[in-house]
């Protein structure tokens, strides 16, 4: 069975389990998913109500390239997983004459980059969320906006989790400039959407705040 059919309970043992995987990747795009899907719920409280009828169609688009995006974080727990392997088999690898460290060398070089690039598209795809979020909680039901401050913060959360996933396959690759590279989209997101995110839910919070506070 797939990672991303487990239930929620068996996905929460084997995570917690010696198993390599699923890991921070894998938790990191459920993570993403779960938080698209609340930015999503905030939309979808939003449509058929006449005082938001002027953005529906706005929500609706919305909502569509959320159900893509959720859909993807959650085949990209299984592409996590299945990058990963490689790398798990290649630490094993012997190291008893020189040749076979040179081989092990040789497949780890290749394993890392592999297991890089599900974390950084995870990566990409929180950014996205938080794109998306953004939109329903500027256009959103207002008695939905805590579930978009929520699934923001769940986005931001998994963004930078699976960056942690990239860093620590980069700092194993010999080819440094292949590393850098990878290494400097990874801090551009983070550097943007750690941002993006936290005003989004700052927004939220203030929103809530006064409406409190004012009651």
């Amino acid at each position: 069975m797939a990672i991303s059919q487990k239930t929620i309970p068996d996905f929460i043992t084997v995570l917690a389990s010696k198993e390599p995987v699923p890991g921070g990747g894998g938790a990191s795009a459920l993570v993403g998913a779960v938080g698209v899907a609340l930015g999503n719920m905030a939309g979808s409280l939003t449509i058929g109500k006449k005082k938001y009828a002027d953005v529906e169609a706005d929500i609706v688009v919305l909502g569509k390239r959320s159900d893509a995006l959720q859909d993807a974080l959650l085949a990209l727990i299984d592409k996590d997983a299945l990058d990963f392997e490689p790398l798990a088999k290649a630490y094993g690898l012997p190291t008893d004459t020189p040749e076979q460290q040179a081989e092990k060398d040789r497949v780890m070089e290749t394993a890392s980059r592999v297991a890089a690039a599900a974390p950084l598209e995870i990566m990409r795809k929180c950014a996205e969320g938080i794109d998306i979020i953004e939109g329903f909680a500027a256009k959103g039901s207002k008695l939905a906006i805590s579930d978009a401050g929520v699934g923001v913060i769940f986005c931001k959360a998994a963004l930078s989790g699976a960056s942690l996933n990239v860093f620590v396959n980069t700092k194993a690759m010999k080819d440094r400039s292949c590393a850098e590279k990878i290494n400097k989209e990874a801090e551009t997101l983070l550097a943007i959407y750690e941002a993006k995110a936290d005003k989004i839910f700052a927004l939220v919070k203030g929103q809530l705040r006064s409406r409190q506070e004012s009651r």
